[in-house]
């Protein structure tokens, strides 16, 4: 199977624990945790609530489409805003609504005046605001730990998730079971508490301004156009969502199991939650020795077999004896791949993009699980619960069969970190930051025995000029002169230019010019051409 060597981090990778050894990492940790217990017993509190309504499937599934689907609205713009905003302080703001709107939710429940489209229309604000923490949270790991402990974050960060998922519906379950879903509720809010005291005690240092700080609208298209020239990237987004698709039947669907196929109650159902949150904490602390054992692919294989395996018993074998150790199994899966291919976005992307490419795979990743429950939901309607999960197992096995011929190349030995190489431009004409398109061109002399070679590794340059700016690139040869070679790209404004002078580069990229350039008479004469109708 086509794949790329374990790293030394894979193979002898710090200690899983070591972050936790910082004083402000382990706070936060905790306040996470706190949160995300919160956000489980929330789904399991408004999911229990709506189970027996008429139509169930369809209320239980909105319910987690509802949580799911603002990432699928509102991920990319929250990037944006955390790449152009203070991280800190918009955690802060964001976790103080969330409270307010989890305490008014506690409150009309308690009330008996929260009917199933009014908990969907709260669910859904809820998951604004989940929606906005995502990509700010992940964005903030990197400035708590050094770069070679992100793999141990990244797991510290499925450690926490799964924690969460273990006790958190269990936890509801008996709570909903004794005193109803508005304490749930209220705890919940609590939670959103814990996280922005945590927040306002970290004194973060204060980063320097940036010298051309980036507009709201610019920064989504320079994050979309990043992700489309990241051929990394696009590969680890597709094979997540051929993994959460079918996956998702178990989060949107699992509520039914217990009650109709299992005939267990509230505290069951949050049984069932715990049993895959058992198994992805033992997929955490089984992970140092998958990395070392599985390579990524490999990794990808086995958590797509055991988790189709966990959905085939699901549908075949309705007993609660065979379903709970399948789910542990479940769990397990997807803690393994979701960790992994977290640890490789968290590793490749450079620092001025991560918080907008992060967001783009949370919007893949919960979109996948927002359309999915739909669509199973729709499934249960039409065909039945347990023919569903037969369909999801078939599909999740499918999928994994596609690694061999779509493998994930993560390329984590690469230098991603900035590096500003380029000659700082000298004009006669002074264009202003919004002056647009400017076209840029690099004139190469080549010998005629290295122009093969020349134009291959010229190819190599497109993705960067693309992925940092660049919305048209071409490579070509003078007919009249060929050891000529003329690079040209467009940019859409001078300011998108000159963030590509001071920092959208990383050392791959400034390696990927040298072995272009090796292959020249010397580096390129470089000019800037801007639009006939620029005024001085």
């Amino acid at each position: 199977m086509p794949d790329e060597k374990p790293t030394s981090d894979e193979r002898t990778g710090p200690d899983e624990r070591s972050p936790l050894r910082d004083p402000v990492f382990r706070a936060l940790w905790i306040a996470v945790l706190a949160g995300n217990v919160g956000t489980w017993m929330q789904t399991v509190g408004a999911q229990w609530l709506v189970v027996h309504q008429p139509d169930a499937a369809t209320w239980v599934s909105l319910v987690q489409t509802a949580t799911m689907l603002p990432v699928l609205l509102f991920a990319l713009p929250a990037g944006a805003l955390a790449d152009t905003l203070d991280r800190r302080r918009l955690l802060i703001v964001v976790q103080i609504g969330l409270c307010a709107i989890a305490a008014v939710l506690a409150v009309l429940t308690a009330r008996d005046d929260i009917g199933p489209r009014g908990l969907l229309v709260f669910t859904f604000l809820l998951g604004c605001g989940q929606a906005v923490t995502l990509p700010s949270w992940q964005a903030v790991i990197p400035e708590l730990v050094s770069h070679d402990q992100l793999p141990s974050a990244s797991a510290l960060g499925a450690v926490n998730t799964n924690l969460a998922r273990s006790a958190g519906p269990a936890l509801a379950g008996l709570l909903v079971a004794h005193f109803g879903s508005a304490v749930v509720f209220g705890l919940n809010a609590l939670s959103f508490a814990v996280f922005a005291v945590a927040l306002l005690r970290w004194r973060r240092a204060p980063n320097p301004p940036a010298r051309h700080p980036e507009h709201f609208a610019s920064a989504l298209r320079a994050g979309g156009r990043y992700v489309r020239w990241s051929p990394v990237i696009r590969r680890i987004l597709g094979r997540v969502l051929l993994f959460v698709v079918p996956g998702s039947v178990v989060w949107g669907l699992l509520p039914l199991v217990a009650s109709r196929e299992l005939r267990m109650g509230a505290d069951g159902y949050g049984l069932l939650l715990a049993a895959l949150g058992a198994g992805a904490i033992a997929g955490a602390l089984l992970m140092p020795r998958a990395r070392r054992l599985l390579r990524t692919n490999q990794m990808i294989v086995a958590a797509g077999a055991v988790y189709g395996v966990a959905l085939l018993v699901t549908a075949l074998v309705p007993n609660r004896f065979a379903v709970a150790p399948a789910l542990v199994g479940a769990g397990l899966a997807w803690m393994m791949l979701v960790s992994r291919m977290n640890a490789a976005m968290q590793l490749f992307l450079p620092n001025w993009v991560r918080a907008r490419a992060l967001a783009i795979y949370q919007l893949v990743f919960a979109g996948g699980q927002a359309l999915g429950a739909v669509a199973w939901g729709q499934s249960v309607q039409a065909f039945g619960l347990r023919q569903t999960f037969g369909v999801a197992a078939v599909l999740m096995l499918a999928g994994t069969a596609t690694v061999r011929l779509w493998p994930v190349h993560t390329h984590e030995d690469e230098d991603h970190s900035p590096a500003v190489f380029w000659a700082e431009p000298h004009l006669m004409l002074q264009p202003h930051l919004t002056d647009g398109p400017i076209l840029v061109s690099a004139t190469y002399r080549v010998p005629p025995a290295n122009a093969t070679a020349f134009a291959a590794a010229m190819l190599g340059l497109r993705g960067s000029r693309q992925r940092t700016g660049a919305t048209q690139w071409g490579l070509f040869r003078d007919g009249a002169d060929p050891g000529r070679f003329v690079e040209v790209y467009l940019v859409p404004t001078w300011e998108e230019h000159l963030r590509q002078h001071e920092g959208r580069l990383t050392g791959d990229d400034e390696q990927a010019e040298q072995r272009a350039t090796a292959l020249a008479e010397g580096p390129p004469e470089v000019r800037h051409l801007l639009p006939a109708e620029h005024s001085e």
